[in-house]
């Protein structure tokens, strides 16, 4: 089905078939295309946590795509498998960004080792925190891992882009000036308060190889804030004038007690 609609929207879009070459197969353990790889240009938006064979089958340890590693992504969770089968299909000088379901980032074991991989070989470029509600059929806050095989310095840029929409009915949508700003941000690669941060690869390591974006750019805090000197001056204001109405209040009460 996906195979089909995939050929489907390239006819929508006037892309005549000589000018795409769309496999039908499985990406982790039967992939296609092995004679036109490497790619400059890697975009992919996999499917979140499915399951493979993994561990399994006892030749994909030994598969070029994720041997490196030295472990496979769990069965239950393939996310960092596809994440390795493009970076084993990057050409040197290309770029690849993945659409990746955010518990990838942060969960343990096997997946933490492949972050530690991927970090300690310099291959993370960027990660872009996704608005939720951003995708058709899930309401889930995604994020875009960003790929490079030639980077010239040991950091990561990490964006908080999960406030770059609009809404639009019950879902949300990023504008043209949404992306600009996000481009601009990757394209900057400056630190912005709540916005975008640099991190040495060294301090990724001491945070356990977390990629979660709120680990190093730090929230706005959008609460009201409250002056407490000036409040507690009012307080003492209104319990000032509390005291003033009891008393005429009393007087009040008195005269009408005198005149019955």
């Amino acid at each position: 089905t996906t195979y089909n609609l995939c050929r489907i929207n390239m006819f929508l879009h006037d892309i005549d078939y000589d000018k795409f070459d769309i496999g039908h197969g499985d990406t982790l353990t039967d992939p296609l295309h092995w004679d036109d790889e490497p790619f400059e240009a890697i975009v992919s938006n996999p499917p979140y946590s499915i399951k493979w064979e993994g561990k399994d089958n006892p030749l994909l340890i030994d598969d070029p795509r994720f041997s490196p590693a030295g472990v496979l992504a769990p069965k239950s969770k393939a996310d960092l498998a596809f994440i390795m089968h493009s970076l084993s299909w990057l050409a040197t000088s290309g770029t690849a960004a993945i659409v990746c379901f955010p518990g990838v980032m942060y969960r343990r074991g096997a997946e933490q080792k492949i972050r530690k991989y991927l970090i300690d070989n310099n291959y993370i470029d960027c990660v872009i925190q996704l608005p939720d509600n951003l995708f058709y059929g899930t309401s889930i806050a995604t994020c875009i891992m960003v790929l490079k095989k030639s980077k010239t310095e040991n950091s990561t840029l990490f964006i908080d882009a999960s406030r770059e929409f609009v809404k639009v009915t019950n879902s949300n949508k990023m504008t043209p000036d949404n992306i600009k700003t996000i481009v601009a941000a990757f394209t900057e690669r400056i630190d912005k308060e709540y916005f975008a941060k640099v991190v040495t690869n060294a301090d990724i390591a001491e945070q356990d190889y977390n990629f979660s974006v709120s680990t190093y750019v730090e929230q706005e805090d959008t609460r009201e804030k409250v002056d407490i000197v000036a409040l507690n001056n009012e307080i003492e204001e209104i319990v000032a004038r509390q005291q003033v109405l009891r008393e005429e209040i009393a007087k009040i009460i008195a005269e009408i007690e005198v005149g019955a």
